[in-house]
């Protein structure tokens, strides 16, 4: 220490900045330093390019969204379609992915959309078939158009809204909703026109299967064996009554958007990834809207060549990405069946013997009556349907089954394309 330096601490002043020696903070620090900005840099980079690609394809197509219409014209109005992903409970996750990486471009060009969204497996599917239909009795003289469209001053005939809707397009979200969207319009082309209560039809089944008779006197309610329930055919079946139409009307053109939800502890690493490169889905979502909106179309492919793959074959390398348990759905419904019907006889003989009066109720029983044999049936009847639905629903997107082709639609599909860059603008 020089003389300075000393009497400085002699006289108790602080020593000078000019005197600070500066070092390297230790490993442990460098270490969290060096990843804590790595990461954030990564992140921040990451949402900031979602912001840049959203807004140069917003630009390319906000000077549609500003044409005029007339008093009565309508704008364009496309259809989403999308469906629950298997082994995920929340069923909105297609529709998020929609609301997040292609609505923001549809509504910079001024076209509107609405939803069509299957909440559990086969929903979807049976929601398009019921609309076919509803549609085909009108045409047959069936059935009349809504009255409350037809006391509207702005009513327009439904060959016009079919001609929209053609004009409009279809989005579909994800091969699950493919799918079901493929065996929808085939079930509705075809099946019979006769209208069906399916929860009537079911509560006459399950009428004749014998688990509400009553035992002989004296003898102990045993459980009854259950009958294995047989997944319905996907194959649509017509009827003799109504045949179906030897050609189908124009199908809107289809825009095919590629769509994955990671479920599961060993697709976490997809997860991280995923957070990390949140650009991709934006550029991703952002050239699929604009192939909608640009409104190029190419043949639909039926057949695969050795140039091309098949349409039908869309994110078909998806299905691999399932959580594992989904292929235990058909067993898991079996086993809760079994279950439940073998603990169906005591419940109903209790609420026999409660209900003629042949014994007082217990005080638990007296404080949480018990269900009626009334109610049991009503039970019964909804856990059937569940069971039933979750089996059907399925057994039409099991990564085994492949995608229901109608040969009628055979030269009536298309499918939006990346547009050329001397494209003409398209009318919105």
């Amino acid at each position: 220490m020089s003389g300075e330096q000393k009497a400085k601490a002699l006289h108790r002043n602080p020593p000078s900045w000019l005197d600070y020696r500066p070092k390297l903070p230790s490993r442990n620090w460098l270490i969290f330093w060096t990843v804590t900005s790595t990461v954030t840099g990564y992140y921040v980079y990451d949402r900031r390019e979602c912001k840049r690609i959203r807004q140069s394809y917003v630009e390319r197509v906000s000077h549609l969204a500003e044409r005029p219409l007339n008093v009565l014209e309508y704008p364009r109005k496309v259809r989403v379609y999308g469906c629950k992903w298997p082994g995920d409970e929340d069923f909105d996750m297609s529709m998020k992915y929609f609301r997040r990486y292609i609505k923001p471009i549809l509504v910079a060009a001024g076209v509107d959309y609405e939803t069509v969204n299957g909440k559990k497996h086969g929903e979807l599917a049976q929601t398009i078939a019921d609309e076919i239909r509803a549609r085909r009795r009108i045409t047959a003289g069936l059935d009349s158009p809504p009255l409350h469209r037809l006391a509207t001053p702005t009513y327009v005939p439904q060959e016009v809204l079919e001609e929209r809707a053609v004009d409009a397009g279809a989005v579909i979200i994800g091969r699950p909703a493919f799918k079901e969207f493929m065996l929808g319009l085939a079930r509705g082309w075809t099946e019979s026109l006769n209208p069906v209560d399916r929860d009537d039809a079911l509560a006459r089944a399950l009428a004749d299967d014998g688990h509400f008779d009553e035992p002989e006197e004296g003898e102990a309610p045993t459980p009854k064996p259950v009958a294995q329930y047989t997944p319905n055919p996907i194959t649509p079946a017509a009827s003799p009554d109504f045949p179906p139409p030897a050609a189908i009307p124009p199908i809107p053109p289809l825009l095919l958007v590629s769509f994955v939800d990671y479920i599961g502890f060993s697709q976490v690493p997809y997860m991280l990834w995923d957070w990390f490169n949140k650009r991709e889905h934006v550029r991703a979502g952002a050239e699929a809207a604009y192939r909608l909106v640009m409104r190029q179309t190419r043949p639909f492919r039926e057949t695969a060549t050795l140039e091309t793959p098949s349409d039908l074959a869309f994110d078909k390398d998806k299905e691999e990405l399932f959580r594992k348990t989904t292929g235990d759905i058909p067993g898991d419904t079996a086993k809760s069946r079994e279950r439940y019907y073998a603990e169906l006889p005591a419940r109903l003989a209790v609420a026999r013997e409660l209900a003629r009066g042949t014994r007082e109720p217990t005080k638990e029983e007296a404080a949480h009556p018990p269900p009626t044999e009334v109610e049991l049936s009503q039970e019964r009847l909804n856990k059937e349907k569940v069971w039933r639905s979750r089996v059907d629903g399925w057994e039409i997107i099991k990564p085994t089954q492949k995608v229901f082709f109608d040969e009628r639609l055979r030269g009536l599909l298309s499918v939006y394309v990346d547009p050329e860059e001397q494209a003409e603008e398209p009318k919105v």
